[in-house]
C-alpha cells in the first residue's frame, strides 16, 4: 500500500517515482530504516539493487525478516536497545511479494490483487472448475498480509473471496474456517453479485479538472550555451539565452537572458551595458558585478513571466517548439541557479515552472477562451 508515501530520485533529469516502507537491515547490528522502491524495479536497501539482487539481500539476512532474542538494535540518532521476544509478521517470500507488487503499482499495473481480482472476474462469467482453480491460484498468490485488504471491504475483510475461490466442500487457507457450506458458497456468490450491481450503477468519473499528470513524456531542456539563432533549433529555442531579441517596454534585448539580468540591477547605466554584452553568461557576469534592485527576490519570478510570455509573442516559430511539448513536465537546467534549474532534481525549477505557464496561455489562446 503505498498511501502518501511517494518520493522519487531523478536520473539523467527524469523524476523516477518511488515509495519507502520500514525493515531491519543487519550490519552487526539490526538497524531500523527505510528500504526505498522505484518504479524502474530499482530498491535501495543501503544501495540501489535491482529485483533479483534484493531477493538475495533477503536470502542472506541483510534485508532481515526475522529478529532474533536478544539481538542489538539501533535507529540512527533516535534509540539504542535489544530485542526481547520479538515477533515478525514478515518472511523473505512475502516481503519480496510485496516489494513486487508495490513496483507494479508505482507503474500503474495490476498487482498480485489486480490479477486476483481480474481471474475472479472470469470465474463469475464462465463457473467451471478450471476457472475457479484460476482464480485460487491468483488468489493465494496475494501477500496473505495483503489479502484482508483484496475487496477493499473492511467489514467483510477477504471472507467471501476466500470462500469463493475454495468452493462448496472446500476448505480456505485459515484454518478456522472450517469446511466451506453451500450456504457459505451461496452467500458469497450473492456478495459478489451485489458487489457487481454497485460497480456498474457507480457514476463513472474522471477528476472534475482533467487528467492530474501529463501523457506527454518529460522535456528535458539541457544546459547549453547557444551564440546564433538556427532555423531550427529545437528544444534548445527554449533556453532563456537563445538569441532570440526581444521587446519590452522601449528597450530591446538580444535575449531573454539579458533582459532579466538588464532589469534585475540597481544602476540605469549599468544595464545598457548588460543589454549590449556579447553572450548571456556575459550579461550575467556583469549584473553579478554590480548591486541588485532593492526586493529583486520579491519580483523576480513576475518579470521572468513578462520576458518568457514576450519571447513568445514575439517569436511566434519558437512558440511552435514550445506547444509541441503538449502537457509535459519542462526539466530545465541552469547550472548557476538553483531557483530556476532542476539541475538534477535539486534545483527548484522555477523556469521549466514558468515555461509550462506561457505554454498553457498560448495553448488558451488557441482554443479561444473568453475573456483570456
Amino acid at each position: 500500500m503505498i498511501g502518501n508515501r511517494i518520493t522519487y530520485r531523478t536520473v539523467d533529469g527524469v523524476r523516477i517515482p518511488g515509495t519507502w516502507r520500514h525493515v531491519f537491515i543487519r550490519n552487526s547490528y539490526y538497524f531500523l530504516t527505510d528500504l526505498f522502491i522505484y518504479a524502474d524495479g530499482l530498491i535501495d536497501c543501503w544501495g540501489l539493487v535491482t529485483i533479483e539482487e534484493f531477493e538475495e539481500k533477503l536470502r542472506t539476512g541483510w534485508v532481515a525478516t526475522s529478529l532474533p532474542e536478544g539481538a542489538e538494535a539501533s535507529a540512527h540518532d533516535l534509540a539504542h536497545w535489544k530485542f526481547s521476544e520479538p515477533q515478525s509478521w514478515q518472511t523473505p517470500e512475502l516481503l519480496l511479494a510485496e516489494v513486487r507488487d508495490t513496483i507494479d503499482q508505482l507503474n500503474g499495473r495490476p498487482d498480485s490483487t489486480g490479477r486476483c481480482l481480474a481471474a475472479v472476474d472470469a470465474f463469475l462469467a464462465d463457473r467451471t472448475e478450471e476457472n475457479r482453480a484460476v482464480a485460487r491460484t491468483a488468489f493465494l498468490a496475494i501477500p496473505e498480509t495483503q489479502r484482508r485488504y483484496a475487496l477493499g471491504d473492511m467489514d467483510r475483510k477477504d471472507q467471501p473471496l476466500r470462500v469463493l475461490v475454495a468452493g462448496p466442500g472446500g476448505r480456505t487457507y485459515l484454518s478456522f474456517d472450517g469446511t466451506v457450506t453451500q450456504k457459505d458458497y451461496d452467500s458469497a456468490l450473492a456478495y459478489f453479485e451485489e458487489r457487481a450491481r454497485w460497480t456498474a450503477e457507480r457514476p463513472k468519473r474522471g477528476p472534475a479538472d482533467g487528467p492530474v499528470t501529463s501523457h506527454a513524456p518529460a522535456v528535458h531542456v539541457a544546459q547549453t550555451f547557444p551564440r546564433e539563432p538556427v532555423d531550427d533549433p529545437g528544444k534548445v529555442g527554449l533556453r532563456n539565452d537563445y538569441p532570440a531579441p526581444i521587446t519590452v517596454g522601449e528597450a530591446g534585448y538580444p535575449s531573454v537572458a539579458h533582459a532579466y539580468w538588464a532589469l534585475s540591477v540597481a544602476q540605469p547605466e549599468v544595464r545598457g551595458a548588460i543589454a549590449a554584452a556579447e553572450s548571456a553568461s556575459a550579461a550575467r557576469k556583469l549584473a553579478a558585478e554590480a548591486p541588485r534592485r532593492e526586493g529583486w527576490e520579491h519580483v523576480r519570478t513576475a518579470v521572468m513571466t513578462r520576458l518568457l510570455r514576450a519571447k513568445y509573442d514575439q517569436h511566434p516559430g519558437l512558440a511552435e517548439i514550445l506547444l509541441s511539448t503538449e502537457d509535459a513536465t519542462v526539466i530545465y537546467d541552469d547550472m548557476e541557479s538553483a531557483f530556476w534549474g532542476n539541475n538534477a532534481g535539486r534545483g527548484r525549477n522555477w523556469t521549466g515552472r514558468l515555461l509550462e505557464l506561457v505554454r498553457s496561455e498560448l495553448h488558451a489562446r488557441r482554443t479561444e477562451i473568453p475573456g483570456l
